[in-house]
């Protein structure tokens, strides 16, 4: 071969290989790596108490206020009637004290009065027709004084009679006694209150709508306060946790969108940063990154809108790329 084509192939291909290593790149895509995860609410009893039935399985879809579970309620609905009849008892008492006599003693106050009233008036016309006599000398000055204190007698009477039947309109309780009894009418309506809403959680409803993640415990198990029952996972509850290296710390803030690339998912699903670790980590196991692997990295988490939360499952692997260097896929 001839040697001048020897050289000009071999410098040929030295150009070739320098423009290999120096042509221009374009910017590598960051892209963190991550997966869904969901902050699952636990139902459970606020009372201890023996399970009698679960109203839901694994796999259920459940609207709030759905009922879930109920404990034996048999010693709380009888404490609730006894509650219900002490106050119906001491409510009596209060209105026994507040009442005054009995209506056939009033209308004897009444008549009294009233005799009293009729005898008064007719002293008085006689005292005032003798009055008017005793100057044409028909009448004595005896008869007009005996008349005279007739009728403060009589008006004396009309008083009594009427101290009477004030007495007896009046309340048969002292106000002491009244107080005491209305603090007491109060105090059972206070414990019926309680006792009511005892026999209530007996009987628990979802809080919240979703999924019936897991049954946690079946009838016929004796259950602590507090224990969970159900496990739900709300649909808008469902979030990607992933993981910053320390060199693109700075550039990452709560609030900032991300988008989210997913097996199955939509190219357009995004996210809002929520939370950023105060403090590094090593990058967990789960994340097989080899570009990641035993740096320091910032644990993060970013939520979809809730109507898109649902298009991830938890567990799901995901990638999680800034806004502005996701390209359209």
């Amino acid at each position: 071969m001839n040697r001048r084509v020897v050289v000009l192939l071999v410098l040929c291909a030295a150009v070739l290989v320098g423009w290999f290593f120096l042509r221009p790149r374009p910017a590598a895509v960051v892209e963190w790596q991550g997966y869904a995860e969901a902050d699952y609410v636990k139902a459970g009893p606020t009372q201890q108490g023996l399970l009698t039935a679960v109203h839901v399985e694994r796999g259920d879809k459940i609207a709030k206020g759905a009922p879930l579970f109920d404990q034996d309620d048999a010693d709380d609905r009888a404490a609730a009637d006894q509650i219900a009849r002490q106050l119906a008892q001491a409510q009596d008492q209060l209105a026994n004290l507040q009442t005054g006599g009995k209506p056939t003693e009033i209308q004897q106050a009444e008549a009294n009065l009233a005799d009293s009233q009729a005898a008064r008036d007719k002293t008085q016309s006689d005292l005032a027709r003798n009055q008017s006599l005793l100057k044409s000398g028909a009448a004595t000055v005896q008869v007009v004084d005996q008349e005279t204190a007739d009728l403060r007698s009589a008006n004396a009477k009309v008083q009594a009679m009427q101290a009477a039947l004030a007495q007896m309109n009046a309340p048969v309780g002292r106000e002491g006694e009244i107080r005491a009894q209305t603090a007491a009418v109060e105090a059972a309506r206070a414990a019926l209150a309680m006792a009511r809403w005892r026999l209530e959680q007996r009987h628990v409803a979802s809080p919240v709508g979703g999924t019936i993640a897991d049954v946690l415990a079946r009838p016929g198990e004796t259950l602590a306060a507090g224990a969970p029952v159900v496990s739900i996972l709300p649909p808008e509850n469902i979030f990607v946790r992933f993981f910053v290296p320390e060199p693109a710390l700075s550039g990452v803030h709560p609030g900032d969108g991300v988008a989210l690339l997913c097996d199955a998912c939509p190219p357009d699903l995004t996210a809002t940063i929520s939370f950023i670790a105060p403090q590094a980590e090593f990058t967990p196991p789960v994340i097989y990154s080899e570009s990641t692997r035993g740096k320091l990295v910032f644990e993060a988490e970013a939520r979809p809108k809730p109507s898109e939360a649902p298009l991830l499952n938890p567990g799901q692997p995901v990638s999680v790329r800034p806004k502005a260097q996701s390209p359209p896929r």
